[in-house]
């Protein structure tokens, strides 16, 4: 019975290498539920049910065979696969862990660690795991490169900051507005009450929307208020509000459309920004002529920008109106504010005010 069943998985494995990830799941089903293949089925089904695109049922298969096994490195690792195919990075990066706990040189496991974390925008940890690997391996030298290149770039990783945000959705305006004293949203409706006074049916743009603090604080100004925001889990927070006539799930630096806004905010978006050339550039585009652009950064000084201990950019006055000017705005408005606390310490920025030149 050992060697049919030693004869099956070998089946089973061509069929992965052969790309018949299907026909190799339905193979291994049969071996698993009828409680055959050991933990050799048990994974390499787990592995063709994520080629097949069964996502659910993967992951469903796989935390039984952690269960089963709970001291096997084999079934840590191949949970934590399952659940880096799920996009599930922080418990995929958890398992791996516990993988390297079980056998400190399995490979695998450190690599698919790296990948995780280049993935979620920590090039820093991303590095720290491949730099355990050896470089000519496939694959690392090319992750090495893109972690590299990542850590390089004058602005967080867009990975990084939707996984952020996907975790803090759940309590994220109760941890913001109590715990944070976090105020952007009101000093941005105040900042827009003195520069743009009496003005009301606006079409506006919520940059970073978020859960929709901002678009709450502007909804009474606004004939319609669209957002965008990188974390999936943000989005539908805002959806929720019905505030927003459309939500859409991209970067702030991709295309935002042409001259149709009278108003673009974005409060306590641009800290995850270093060089705001892109963002302005966008912003300038989807403007009206004499519309305006309203944001809120933490103060920085000299003369450009720099990335501050809690990985959130600083930006200098003097860069900001070189950077304005520049895109064919005009500054209305730059105020010191205190946008939000951390650890009941006050975080200095500037509210700004730019107008879209007319003509």
């Amino acid at each position: 019975m050992s060697e049919y069943r030693d004869d099956l998985l070998d089946t089973a494995d061509a069929l992965m290498a052969d790309g018949r990830a299907d026909e190799a799941a339905a193979l291994l089903g049969k071996l698993v539920e009828q409680g055959r293949g050991g933990l050799h089925a048990r994974i390499g089904y787990g592995q063709a049910l994520v080629a097949c695109r069964r996502p659910d049922e993967a992951l469903a298969l796989a935390r039984e065979t952690a269960l089963l096994y709970p001291g096997t490195v084999e079934a840590a690792l191949g949970l934590g696969e399952v659940l880096y195919a799920a996009e599930q990075l922080p418990a995929a990066i958890a398992e791996l862990q516990r993988a390297l706990s079980l056998d400190p040189d399995c490979g695998q496991a450190r690599f698919l660690m790296g990948c995780a974390w280049l993935e979620a925008g920590e090039a820093g940890r991303a590095l720290q795991a491949f730099s355990a690997l050896d470089p000519a391996a496939p694959g690392v030298s090319d992750r090495i490169a893109a972690a590299e290149a990542m850590a390089a770039r004058p602005r967080s990783d867009a990975g990084y900051v939707r996984h952020l945000f996907d975790q803090f959705a759940v309590d994220y305006d109760a941890r913001m507005l109590s715990h944070l004293a976090y105020r952007a949203p009101a000093i941005l409706r105040e900042l827009a009450d003195l520069v743009m006074p009496a003005r009301n049916g606006l079409v506006v743009l919520d940059l970073g929307c978020g859960t929709g603090l901002t678009g709450a604080a502007f909804a009474d100004r606004a004939g319609r208020l669209d957002g965008i925001d990188l974390s999936p889990a943000m989005i539908e927070k805002a959806r929720a509000r019905a505030i927003y006539a459309q939500l859409k799930l991209a970067d702030i630096e991709d295309d935002l459309g042409e001259a149709v806004y009278d108003l673009v905010l974005a409060a306590d978006t641009l800290v995850y920004l270093g060089d705001l050339a892109p963002v302005m550039r966008r912003a300038a585009a989807a403007l009206k002529a004499g519309g305006f652009f309203l944001f809120t950064v933490e103060a920085g000084e000299g003369e450009g920008f720099a990335l501050g201990p809690k990985r959130r950019w600083r930006h200098s006055q003097s860069y900001l109106r070189a950077l304005a000017g520049g895109h064919g705005f005009e500054v209305v408005g730059l105020l010191a504010c205190v946008p939000r606390r951390e650890a009941r310490e006050a975080v200095n920025g500037y509210a700004v005010a730019l107008r879209r030149c007319i003509g």
